[in-house]
């Protein structure tokens, strides 16, 4: 199953995804330690860096083809293996992007898709004792729960999850540029992103007029 996305936003993304991993490829041969210097001559400190093992990525489906390339580049360059959990709603897109991986060549079991709800698919994920770390992009209720699963085994964790997004509209602002990256801002992935811009702060001066010419803005738009 996918929901699908809109091919003018989908064609805005492939712009970056290529240099996600450009720019991560280019810097997995310059993970290195450092060596620190210290009052004991006879002693030698330094830092390595490895890898944690294996991480786990859990993603939606409002952008799962970016989000996932976000989580996965990063830590392919650094030596783990990934297993992505997609989203039930966009599955099949991963289940194609896996294909790629195979085509170029990556040895089995370095990139991996397993595919459920995230209450059976992404919890055994999260819980699992060999997943080193969870990158979750979701709700802040999926939130919570990957990281209370996580904290039983002592996993890294990071979230990225919704929020509130202001705008924040100043008095010498130019008042039609505001009102059309207000609109962009929240309606944009029809306002399904986690920094969707929910919220205005406007200056007490120029309020009235800038209410005024985004609602007749507003009335103009097309939705759907």
């Amino acid at each position: 199953r996918d929901n699908g996305k809109l091919m003018v936003e989908m064609l805005g993304q492939m712009r970056y995804i290529p240099r996600w991993f450009q720019y991560y490829g280019g810097l997995a041969d310059k993970i290195e330690g450092a060596v620190t210097p210290i009052d004991k001559g006879e002693m030698l400190h330094y830092v390595r860096y490895e890898p944690v093992g294996v991480v786990g990525a859990i993603t939606p489906w409002n952008s799962p083809l970016l989000l996932t390339v976000w989580k996965l580049a990063p830590a392919l360059a650094a030596g783990n293996t990934v297993v992505i959990k997609p989203s039930e709603h966009a599955s099949v897109s991963m289940l194609a992007f896996l294909e790629l991986f195979e085509q170029a060549g990556f040895p089995p079991g370095v990139v991996n898709v397993v595919t459920g709800f995230g209450n059976e698919a992404g919890a055994a994920l999260a819980e699992h004792p060999l997943v080193e770390r969870i990158a979750f992009t979701g709700s802040d209720v999926g939130g919570r729960l990957v990281s209370r699963a996580a904290v039983e085994c002592f996993k890294r964790v990071s979230l990225e999850l919704g929020g509130k997004s202001p705008h924040v509209i100043f008095p010498d602002a130019d008042l039609d540029a505001a009102v059309k990256g207000v609109i962009s801002g929240i309606f944009a992935a029809a306002g399904q992103t986690c920094m969707a811009g929910s919220r205005l702060i406007v200056h007490e001066s120029i309020h009235d007029a800038f209410v005024e010419r985004l609602v007749a803005r507003m009335r103009e738009a097309r939705l759907g």
